[in-house]
């Protein structure tokens, strides 16, 4: 099972906007970083992908924006995934302030898996289907009280 992926970071200042927090689209990016990392971990991450001829894109992105992030504050970005075909997978994110336990922003991806050399879909292989396997019932995602803090800084 792929589990619950936390990834621990410090906000900088450039991800700070105008207002002071965290611009939005500094959120997106780092949706796109807490799933690479977690596919990495998974082990199928990028030189699979080329190997394989086939990778996962981004078709959709859900998001909501709940609390400010501020500079220097420490984040937390997890992802699961939550549903899989043979085509899409389907990942959702949750990001908090660990100080606090503070949920400040959530969100969703459909995946497409494709092939490289065309942009078609493709059925996913054996070893995406293997490694993308949703979160059980029994973890709950939203509970922050157990903060697994091995994954490095960004």
């Amino acid at each position: 099972m792929s589990g619950i992926f936390d990834l621990k970071l410090t906000v900088q200042p450039e991800h700070i906007d105008v207002l002071g927090h965290v611009n939005n689209v500094v959120y997106v990016q780092w949706m796109q970083d807490v799933a690479s990392a977690h596919i990495e971990q998974l082990g199928v991450g990028l030189p699979q992908y080329l190997a394989l001829k086939h990778a996962m894109v981004a078709v959709e992105h859900q998001v909501q924006y709940r609390k400010a992030a501020l500079a220097d504050e420490e984040v937390i970005l997890r992802t699961w995934l939550n549903d899989l075909s043979s085509l899409y997978s389907f990942r959702q994110y949750a990001f908090y302030r660990p100080a606090d336990k503070s949920l400040l922003f959530t969100g969703s991806t459909k995946w497409a898996c494709i092939e490289i050399a065309t942009g078609r879909p493709k059925r996913m292989s054996p070893a995406f289907t293997q490694a993308y396997q949703p979160l059980g019932h029994e973890l709950n995602p939203f509970d922050f009280s157990d903060v697994d803090h091995e994954n490095e800084d960004k």
